[in-house]
């Protein structure tokens, strides 16, 4: 399997038909030309984790076979950023990772990516500077919620626990956004628009790093397992989200999210199709800082979930200056 310091060397390569770049290989590395044919990305295939191609395009056979020699996905998204489909290099036929995921049955794991979780919305919270009386009840409140002792642990309660607490915490979090509320995919104002962004390529990423074990990314521990959706990548993005949540509101304090970028129909935002590349490239960019804590995280929750490790030996993220 795939070692840290081989990671270390790979990255994700961008492709914008937006803006008429195309894909191509010649001897073992891809090539990223523009609308004029001219190479404007020379990358060698053993240092790409993922290709993303952002609007429309022809996959050709031959980078589906680079695709699976390399170990690379390929992900394809409409010209809105939008997820089409994914072609998947995964580490195939690890039964034995997969007769456990579906023989575990318990909720201890569960409660701890929650736990972590809300962990990162406090440390984000008490990085406030200017702290009023209602900051400093929130902390209090979310502090309290991450050291609930469940001594009878249930769905139902790890769910309300965790929606009182991202409810909580986003209404400090974008306070001066004009906060309206997390309506994923709804695209009520322009900071859920950029979550919805972030978050999804945050997932890619996340689920990238699961493939190179043999997960079945279908079968979570906290997600239930519901038709065509990845629950096991949904889980363990959990703790990461707040990568997203840090840079959309230092985003607006730097002025890199102009109101002209977007446009707006019926009660819904969008990103303008032309400015797409430019909120990619700083999303994209300050997920890529944590790549090692994320690879280092997914490596430990494998070796900790294939030798039925007591949870305190599971990994954790705690999101950093």
């Amino acid at each position: 399997m795939l070692s840290l310091p081989d990671f270390k060397e790979k990255s994700i390569v961008i492709s914008f038909s937006t803006e008429g770049q195309a894909v191509s290989f010649k001897n073992d590395n891809l090539i990223v030309k523009d609308g004029e044919g001219k190479t404007i990305l020379q990358h060698s295939c053993y240092r790409v984790f993922t290709l993303w191609i952002i609007g429309g395009t022809t996959i050709t056979s031959g980078i589906i076979q680079r695709s699976k020699k390399f170990g690379f996905s390929i992900y394809l998204f409409s010209y809105s950023v939008k997820l089409i489909g994914v072609w998947n290099s995964t580490a195939e036929g690890n039964f034995l990772l997969r007769e456990k995921q579906y023989q575990y049955k318990n909720l201890d794991i569960a409660w701890h990516i929650v736990k972590n979780k809300i962990e990162n919305q406090t440390l984000l919270l008490k990085s406030i500077r200017e702290k009023s009386l209602e900051v400093k009840t929130s902390i209090a409140d979310l502090e309290k919620y991450q050291s609930t002792e469940m001594t009878e642990l249930n769905l139902k309660t790890i769910l309300g626990t965790e929606g009182i607490s991202a409810k909580v915490f986003f209404k400090i979090w974008f306070a001066e956004m004009e906060w309206k509320g997390r309506k994923p995919r709804a695209k009520i104002d322009r900071t859920n628009v950029l979550l919805d962004m972030g978050y999804t390529y945050l997932f890619n990423i996340m689920e990238g790093m699961l493939n190179l074990y043999g997960f079945d990314v279908y079968k979570g521990i906290y997600h239930q397992s519901f038709y065509q959706r990845k629950s096991l990548v949904c889980d363990l993005v959990e703790p990461f989200r707040c990568i997203i949540d840090r840079k959309v509101k230092n985003a607006y304090a730097l002025g890199q999210i102009k109101e002209e970028d977007f446009t707006e129909s019926k009660g819904q935002y969008f990103l303008k199709i032309d400015q797409s590349k430019k909120y990619t490239s700083w999303l994209v960019q300050e997920i890529m800082k944590y790549k090692e804590e994320m690879f280092l995280y997914t490596q430990q929750y494998y070796r900790a979930f294939m030798r039925s490790k007591a949870i305190s030996e599971f990994p954790t993220f705690k999101i950093t200056e």
